[in-house]
Formats: structure tokens, C-alpha cells, sequence
């Protein structure tokens, strides 16, 4: 829409040293971000971790992701990279098999968890949707938190979403005290753990919606894994629309969520992501 607003990304190069010595890019031009990415390169040729070296043959694009999540950070931006490696190394399970065309992974978005909104909205970001009540319970949390990152993997492609980050909205409405029962806290902590601490997007909202008491007794049980940056960014708005309409504006929402779009289609960003991996596939 006419009215978005993208962050101002897109000026001059300039390279600042704070007072805790940390070394941070700021305004991020192309040729910026060679320079970042291959400073953070060279901190994972010059580590003693051998798996970290490895990983310095990845292309720029992984290692781009890590400064945006980090805000050009060099030295956090290594942090979040080592994390990422070592997570992956400590949870074989979950990333096996991860892709689009997983079976388990395939039927969690075809219900829509995740779905994507097709506007961003007034400040650029990207907004994620998850129905809670379409999990039937066929698969697991896990699935769930799988066909996320699959998401996620694909979205933080696009420099717009590195740069501005994600809004996610979940939307408990209808969900039931037998589906709670679906909410392991052990997984709940293993997706905190990933997505807070070794994921490179940036979460700047995480809205809540028609949560009954039993969905809230569970998040309270999670709460002491959550960093205060990110309990700042939940908000729990049960069924007052209006709150949620304050911070994420109806005009990029579907019906449902009392926005002005229609109703939402699982379908169709399954479909957009179809088409991106035929498009890799056929080499476009």
C-alpha cells in the first residue's frame, strides 16, 4: 500500500565503534554489506571451531541474514551464527527431511500454520498468521515449528524482510482445552530456544488473540525461557480486536481478524512457495 513505510536501509555506508568495542555496520548500501559479510566471514575462518569454518564457504546470503537479525553487530552477528550452527548440531531431528515438499511439514501449511499475509504492513514487516484451532492433532507441535522454519528460511530470502522483521498473530479463537493438551513444554522451549536465540529473522511483535485461560496457563509456563526484549513484543489481546488493530492495522488483516482483506487462504502462500521452488528447480 501507498502508505507503507520501509526503515531507511538504503543510505550511506558508514562503520561506527560503540563504547563496548563492538564493531557495527550502519546504513546498509551493497557494498556495505560485502564489507560486513566478509568481515564476518573471516571471524569464522580465524575460530577454532572446525564446524564454524565449514561454514564460512556458505554463501553471503546466509551470512547477510545473521548481520540483519543483528543489526550489522559483527561480533553479535557471530554469536547468533555460532548459535545457529550448534543448534542445528544438537537437534538432528528437526531438521531431517526439512523442506516444502515434507509430508508432515506439507500438511501444516496446507492448514495454514504458518500463513503469510500478502501486504506487509505500515512499517514494512511481514505478518505471520497461525490459526490455532486448524491443528487437529494429526501431527505434532513439532511438525508445526518445522513448516515454520521452512517458511521462515524461504521469507528471510528477501533483503525487505531481513531488514524489517516479522509480526506473528495467533489466533487461539475455537481452540480447545483437548488441543491444549498438544502443547508440549518441552517443544515450546525447544521453539523458544530456536527462533529467539538461533534464528536469523527479527520478531517485532507477537500478538496473542481469543487465548482461553488454559492457553494462557501454558504460555506462563514458557515465560521464564522468553529474553525481556521479546516479553516487551507479546501482547495478549484475547478478544479485543481494537488493541490488535492499534498495533498491526486492519487494512493489511483478513475478515476474520476484523481487518478489511477477505478471508485468509492457506492456499495461497503455499502456492507462492510452490512456485519459487519450480522456479529454483528450473533454474529462474
Amino acid at each position: 500500500m501507498a502508505e507503507y513505510q520501509e526503515y531507511n536501509w538504503r543510505t550511506n555506508n558508514v562503520l561506527s565503534e560503540p563504547t563496548d568495542n563492538k564493531t557495527v555496520y550502519k546504513n546498509y548500501t551493497a557494498k556495505d554489506r560485502e564489507v560486513a559479510v566478509n568481515a564476518l566471514r573471516n571471524l569464522m575462518i580465524s575460530c577454532d571451531d572446525c564446524e564454524l569454518r565449514r561454514y564460512s564457504g556458505e554463501d553471503d546470503k546466509l551470512l547477510q541474514k545473521m548481520l540483519f537479525a543483528r543489526n550489522f553487530v559483527l561480533e553479535d552477528s557471530f554469536e547468533l551464527l555460532k548459535n545457529y550452527v550448534y543448534y542445528r548440531r544438537r537437534n538432528p531431528d528437526i531438521f531431517r527431511n526439512l523442506h516444502l515438499y515434507s509430508e508432515d511439514v506439507r500438511k501444516a501449511l496446507e492448514n495454514g500454520l504458518p500463513g503469510v499475509l500478502k501486504d506487509k504492513d505500515r512499517k514494512g514487516r511481514c505478518v505471520l498468521l497461525l490459526t490455532a484451532t486448524n491443528w487437529d492433532g494429526s501431527y505434532s507441535l513439532l511438525t508445526i515449528y518445522r513448516a515454520i522454519l521452512v517458511a521462515l528460511e524461504h521469507l528471510t530470502n528477501e533483503i525487505h524482510n531481513q531488514a524489517n522483521g516479522f509480526v506473528v498473530i495467533v489466533d487461539w479463537t475455537e481452540f480447545s482445552y483437548r488441543q491444549s493438551l498438544y502443547l508440549k513444554p518441552a517443544i515450546l522451549k525447544l521453539i523458544i530456544e530456536g527462533l529467539q536465540d538461533c534464528f536469523p529473522a527479527k520478531f517485532k511483535g507477537i500478538h496473542f488473540i481469543g487465548q482461553p485461560w488454559y492457553v494462557d496457563a501454558a504460555l506462563t509456563m514458557i515465560k521464564p525461557f522468553l529474553k525481556e526484549e521479546i516479553k516487551e513484543r507479546i501482547f495478549k489481546h484475547g478478544n479485543n480486536l481494537s488493541t490488535l488493530h492499534e498495533l498491526v492495522h486492519k487494512d493489511v488483516l483478513p475478515a476474520e481478524l476484523g481487518g478489511e482483506q477477505p478471508s485468509y487462504n492457506p492456499s495461497s502462500f503455499l502456492a507462492s512457495l510452490d512456485s519459487h521452488k519450480k522456479g529454483e528447480v528450473n533454474g529462474n
